[in-house]
């Protein structure tokens, strides 16, 4: 007999439908075999799916040819989610379950007992499932919080391939979990707050606009001036997600396995603080079949990287790309994969390997070409995506002594969400760009270049003569003072606005 039943794959973050062909017939020889381009797991998965039928207290079938095929033939299949709808197609072929499954699809791993275990990647197979016309999901219960994201389509949480069973024959029916909530208003990073954080209020000032524009920092000071504390405060200060950026990010969790069992949507925004031996794939992606890296981990949040001296030469360089266009393309020779990565860069360093070069009270004891060849190793192209440069120095006594608390980072949420709603409304009729720091040229050019004040287009000419500033540059600091300008809430982009953005270029010897 045959049998046909529905389930996903993940290319990317995006889902695609697989059938999965039952053929049973009568041998005298009994043999199981998996075709379709399966990987280790799903060839291993006939081992995992007898026994767990066995031990559901369902029947194998014995003295039979059992050929299971995935397709389409030509689609790498990977992992452990097949285990549950191959199950499905052996019961429905041997006549052990007689349903309607043209409607459903199934995914989930099994354990030797029958127990359904959490796959990756529940969401966008769910959403693939509704995309194509599917009425029912069957999913691991513990993938059932994510899964129920999906609206329109009924998610069945399983928990045993025998209750999935005793459903499918009308015994048991297993009820649809209910929708998953789709709010994340007010829901914000739990972090530092930047009212613990004595002193460095020009730092403070400076992160305050990179939040408001979604622009990149480097800041640079001597081993305990508080650049890591600052910069782990900082999505304390950034607005609640959207639900379509929450959804985003929950999707790009669950393909990546790093959901939380039970666990809905994600509601504060990312932040990513990889340690600096991380390899090239570690921060971009990578792998055979492409998974998302540091980079579209972080993405719609935060990235931080913490001694950036330190990273290597070909990691960093690989952050250029997706500083420029927002998103990275892994190429290989079977598939090419689009990740998302939308982040806001936040990186520390000291100023030489010392820490102390150029501090006033501890001197430092590195050679000048040592030092110079420490800050060699950013390389220009890469500093020249960069929007703020700070010097974080060290704190004094009279402020780390002091009690007083300095303005809550709630305060300072206020002030960027502001900021924000005036972009947003700004680029309503552009889709594609959401804060000033996505602009291309030609929205630089109407929304800052062209509403620049008469007294600042001299200050301007002056600081692209003296600092140097590449094309690239010069946009970007238009850009920030297009930010500091809205939040000002001014229309214009006065002198002030464009001194402040170019004290933020100084260079970084």
């Amino acid at each position: 007999m045959l049998a046909k039943v529905y389930s996903c794959a993940v290319i990317g973050l995006e889902g695609e439908l697989v059938e999965v062909e039952v053929d049973i017939t009568r041998a005298q020889t009994p043999t199981t075999a998996v075709v379709g381009l399966p990987d280790a797991a799903v060839q291993e998965s006939k081992e995992r799916v007898r026994a767990a039928v066995r031990n559901s207290g369902l029947t194998w079938p014995f003295n039979s040819r059992i050929i299971v095929n995935l397709a389409p033939a030509d689609l790498r299949k990977e992992g452990p989610a097949y285990d549950l709808p191959i199950a499905v197609g052996v019961l429905a072929a041997s006549g052990q379950v007689v349903a309607d499954l043209d409607d459903a699809v199934f995914v989930g791993e099994l354990s030797l007992d029958g127990e359904v275990r959490p796959v990756h990647g529940a969401l966008p197979m769910v959403a693939l499932a509704k995309k194509r016309g599917k009425q029912r999901a069957f999913v691991p219960s513990a993938n059932a919080g994510e899964a129920a994201l999906v609206a329109g389509i009924a998610v069945h949480p399983v928990e045993s391939l025998s209750s999935l069973a005793a459903h499918l024959l009308g015994a048991a029916p297993i009820a649809a979990a209910s929708p998953g909530a789709t709010s994340v208003a007010g829901t914000v990073f739990p972090g530092t707050d930047f009212a613990d954080i004595v002193g460095q209020e020009h730092v403070k000032r400076a992160l305050e606009v990179a939040a408001a524009g979604g622009h990149n920092v480097i800041m640079r000071g001597p081993p305990g001036s508080g650049k890591t504390l600052l910069a782990r405060a900082v999505p304390s200060i950034l607005p609640a997600m959207t639900v379509d950026e929450a959804l985003e990010v929950t999707r790009i969790y669950s393909v990546a396995g790093l959901l939380s069992p039970g666990s809905g949507m994600i509601g504060s925004r990312p932040f990513r603080a990889p340690h600096h031996t991380i390899s090239h794939a570690g921060l971009v992606g990578g792998g055979t079949t492409p998974r998302p890296g540091e980079i579209t981990l972080c993405h719609r949040g935060v990235l931080f990287l913490d001694e950036l001296p330190e990273f290597g030469p070909q990691v960093l360089e690989v952050l250029r790309q997706p500083l420029e266009d927002r998103l990275v393309t892994i190429s290989r020779a079977r598939m090419s994969v689009t990740f998302p990565a939308n982040f806001a860069l936040i990186a520390a360093m000291n100023p030489c390997p010392c820490g102390y070069y150029g501090d006033p009270v501890r001197d430092c004891t590195c050679a000048p070409p040592l030092v110079s060849r420490y800050q060699r190793r950013i390389s220009g192209p890469l500093l020249d995506r960069i929007d703020l440069f700070v010097d974080v120095p060290r704190v004094a006594y009279d402020k780390l002594a002091s009690t007083t608390r300095s303005e809550a980072s709630a305060v300072v949420r206020e002030r960027v969400e502001r900021a924000r709603a005036i972009q947003r409304e700004r680029f309503r009729a552009h889709p594609e760009t959401a804060l000033n720091s996505e602009m291309n040229p030609t929205l630089v050019r109407q929304f800052a270049q062209l509403q620049l004040a008469e007294n600042a287009g001299g200050l301007l000419k002056l600081a692209v003569e003296q600092l140097n500033l590449s094309a690239r540059a010069f946009h970007r600091v238009l850009k920030l003072a297009r930010t500091i300008a809205d939040l000002d809430s001014s229309e214009g982009i006065e002198s002030q606005h464009l001194a402040e953005s170019i004290q933020y270029r100084e260079r970084m010897e």
